[in-house]
């Protein structure tokens, strides 16, 4: 195990948005089903590159996903499960910092604010950068010392520059990394507001 000096300040811990605070992939399993009837499960989902483990035409996962970008709020977008109510107790200690790779800040945020109200979301900090790379820049212009993201390369990054980086368990970073993981929003609640303790470290792939 990890130690962890815990509890972590709500101010000096960050979040990404899809699969982590957004439930996308039940989003992206929903619409393939309603629209383009397609089944699928979620333990096919091994790759964060869907495309590479869905035998689904690339074109129709491009759409899915720009659905998903252009308009999160009419396309029912659904947080994870417990995320709204930790993410409000969180706004009551800091202000929250969000960094995503989506490419337009304006959706997302507008989700954000239906959520959490447009007082927490006023005071946020929230990074639309375009990209999956290289979101340890603008987490340390943030002053952030933790980092919660589903994509594992992108904690390892994040770690080799000195912050410390935690997985949120997902089925395509599943015993893929040797990073402190998360499994749900009450783990995350109970590492900053907890008592301290440990975090989980993955069994050796």
């Amino acid at each position: 195990m990890q130690e962890i000096h815990q509890p972590i300040p709500p101010g000096q811990i960050g979040f990404d948005i899809d699969c982590v605070v957004a439930d996308t992939m039940e989003a992206f399993i929903r619409l393939a089903g309603n629209e383009h009837n397609i089944s699928i499960v979620p333990e096919q989902i091994t790759d964060f590159t869907v495309e590479n483990c869905l035998a689904i035409d690339p074109a129709i996962i491009d759409a899915i996903f720009l659905r998903l970008l252009d308009d999160p709020l009419k396309n029912e977008l659904r947080p994870m499960k417990n995320a709204v109510p930790v993410l409000k107790k969180f706004a009551h200690h800091a202000p929250l910092t969000f960094v995503t790779a989506r490419p337009d800040r304006t959706p997302i945020f507008d989700w954000l604010e239906a959520l959490l109200g447009p007082q927490i979301m006023a005071e946020a900090r929230l990074v639309a950068m375009g990209d999956h790379n290289g979101k340890v820049d603008h987490i340390k212009e943030l002053g952030i010392s933790y980092f919660i993201d589903d994509r594992f390369e992108t904690c390892e990054d994040i770690a080799a520059h000195g912050i410390s980086a935690i997985v949120y368990n997902q089925p395509w970073n599943e015993k893929r990394h040797q990073l402190p993981t998360v499994k749900s929003w009450a783990e995350i609640e109970a590492l900053c507001l907890g008592q301290p303790g440990t975090l989980t470290m993955p069994e050796p792939s």
